[in-house]
């Protein structure tokens, strides 16, 4: 799962994501370049298996959060400094919005409301022309009497209608998922957390009444969560308490950012790793297959599956199968959050 994480100046991106990667896998350049960090997701399914079975390596899934270069002002972006951030997260699987809720020293107030709409027409417009070109490529080839699909130059004119309402792609869900709109990689398709970045002693979300209820909005306090995710545990877990925060930020932004991407976990255990694997809702058992190598697929036999509480019920495999909660299952099953699956195969 990739991330990107946009906002408009002084919003506090760098911020957020600092406080989500700290200097894990960080990729980039000067100040100003593109940021690309690659984390561990946080699973305590994991670290239970791992107890438990004391592998020799243990692979935790992976998310990578993508900080693009800044934008920095109109007139820059009137030279394309706006194409370059846009098209800098259109191969990310979901966005983070960040907008400014914390007051700059001797600087304007914030104004979130009006901050995130702004970025947001600039995405819609941005997917529009997108949009309107394609349609008029497949309208030129259908004059010239070359083939043309039908089915996508009708998926494009709906998407057209709904951006030239100004309505992001996100709120129509046959539109946002459709396999032939994938390749367009629409901005304003992409699942999207809206990140108030709060003061340090500001818990409370901002008064945003025009933004629509489909836009989940988290509230940060990204200075202050930045500094937790550079001290000591135990440090971090007393400041977390001090200042009312539950979990950590990562573990509330990957929970959120999973849901948002329609994702889920699965895990193997063979003898020598533990492994969660990060697939789509609804996926089949020999798609996971295929997953994790194509010769699994091509040799499919059966899936035995253990839903992870039942494990932790009963402490392993073999007692939770006398109690017949192993169940073997075929290529068509649907892989379920949780699910403990070996692959019976061969090739």
């Amino acid at each position: 799962m990739k991330i990107g994480i946009i906002g408009l100046p002084q919003s506090g991106r760098f911020t957020i994501f600092r406080a989500l990667t700290g200097e894990r896998g960080v990729k980039g350049g000067k100040s100003g370049d593109q940021l690309l960090a690659t984390i561990n997701v946080p699973d305590e399914r994991v670290d239970y298996l791992t107890e438990l079975y004391q592998p020799k390596k243990t692979t935790y899934s992976q998310v990578e959060y993508l900080l693009p270069p800044r934008l920095m002002d109109s007139e820059h972006a009137k030279r394309g400094e706006e194409n370059i951030v846009f098209n800098a997260v259109r191969t990310c699987d979901g966005l983070i919005h960040v907008v400014r809720n914390f007051q700059l020293f001797g600087g304007p107030s914030p104004t979130p409301e009006e901050d995130f709409l702004t970025l947001e027409s600039e995405m819609i417009l941005n997917d529009l022309m997108v949009a309107e070109k394609r349609i008029e490529r497949i309208k030129s080839d259908e004059r010239k009497g070359k083939g043309v699909t039908i089915e996508e130059l009708s998926l494009l004119e709906r998407c057209r209608d709904i951006l030239s309402e100004e309505r992001p792609l996100r709120d129509n869900a046959e539109i946002a998922t459709s396999p032939l709109l994938k390749g367009f990689t629409f901005l304003c398709a992409k699942p999207l957390l809206l990140i108030s970045n709060n003061s340090d002693e500001d818990e409370d979300p901002p008064r945003m009444p025009r933004i629509p209820k489909n836009v989940e909005v988290m509230v940060v306090r990204g200075k202050l969560e930045m500094e937790i995710a550079e001290m000591g545990p135990e440090e971090a877990k007393e400041f977390l308490s001090a200042f009312h925060i539950e979990r950590s930020l990562i573990d509330r932004v990957i929970k959120r950012s999973f849901a948002l991407c329609n994702l889920i976990s699965f895990f193997t255990v063979v003898e020598n790793e533990v492994r969660s694997w990060t697939v789509t809702k609804g996926t089949s058992a020999i798609e996971a297959a295929d997953l994790i190598h194509s010769d699994m697929k091509k040799g499919f036999i059966k899936a035995e599956v253990l839903p992870y509480d039942q494990l932790v019920r009963y402490g392993s495999f073999s007692e939770a199968k006398k109690d017949g909660h192993l169940h073997l299952e075929g290529k068509n099953y649907i892989v379920q959050d949780g699910d403990i699956i070996r692959f019976r195969f061969s090739v």
